[in-house]
This record gives C-alpha cells, structure tokens and sequence, in this order.
C-alpha cells in the first residue's frame, strides 16, 4: 500500500490568545490507488499520528485523503520516517506538471474495467518514481 501526502502549514493570527495553537502543521495523506483503506493500515496511522502529533484525524470529504491534524514542524519527521519504515511513500503533488500517481478501483466494482487501473498505476508509480518531487526532504 503506496500512501502519498503533503505538508500544509498554517498559523494563528491570534497567538497571544490562543497560545498553543501558534503553529499548525497538518499532514495531509492522499488516499491509496483504487481507494480502498484497510482497518490494519488505517489503525497503523492513527498510531503514528498519536505518537508524533496530537491524535486527530480528519477525513477529506471530496478526496478521501487522511489529513492529520494539529501538528508541529518538529513532530514532522517522525512521522513520515515512521511511514516510510512501513513502506508508505510520501512525495509531493503537482509541482513542475508532475502530480502524485492515482486511479479509479477499476475492476473491484466496475465490470466494464478495460483494463486494470491499479496495476497499471502501479506500474508507472515504480518506473517512474525518481520523476516525482518531494514535498519532505530528509537532510
């Protein structure tokens, strides 16, 4: 399971009156190819996300993607070393006409599927992934 993501960064214009939120930092993960999450993944997350941030999660509505909510710039990377040890991948979206791989679920619920969306997503992810940036850089 290949999880893509980036990082947001936003800012309280209200520091002084809201003291622990003066920077927030959240995660957002794109959903896998074919949109399908299992328990056992989506348990995995929630764990790296309470050990690295602060627990909460959010469901993208129109998208589907995980974004972690109310993190802080240190807590960053540990988290994406904790999902890339678990062989989740984290690069960048749309930066020089070069967007993350994505596909329908094809063949699962479409018996009209000319061919299938997740190999073929896959396929091209893997000859092609030294083309996509990086939003996260390990220094």
């Amino acid at each position: 399971l290949s999880l893509c993501g980036g990082v947001i960064g936003r800012y309280c214009d209200l520091p002084e009156e809201f003291p622990g939120s003066r920077t927030s930092t959240p995660l957002r993960i794109n959903q896998p190819s074919g949109w399908f999450y299992t328990s056992e993944v989506l348990r995995q997350m929630c764990d790296i996300w309470e050990k690295h941030g602060s627990g909460l999660t959010n469901m993208h509505g129109s998208t589907g993607d995980i974004v972690f909510l109310g993190g802080t710039t240190d807590g960053l990377e540990p988290v994406f070393a904790e999902l890339t040890a678990n062989k989740e991948d984290m690069p960048g979206s749309d930066l020089d006409g070069c967007s993350t791989p994505n596909c329908c679920c094809g063949q699962a619920p479409c018996e009209w599927a000319c061919y299938d969306t997740l190999a073929a997503c896959y396929l091209i992810t893997c000859n092609f992934q030294e083309s996509f940036p990086r939003e996260l850089h390990r220094c």
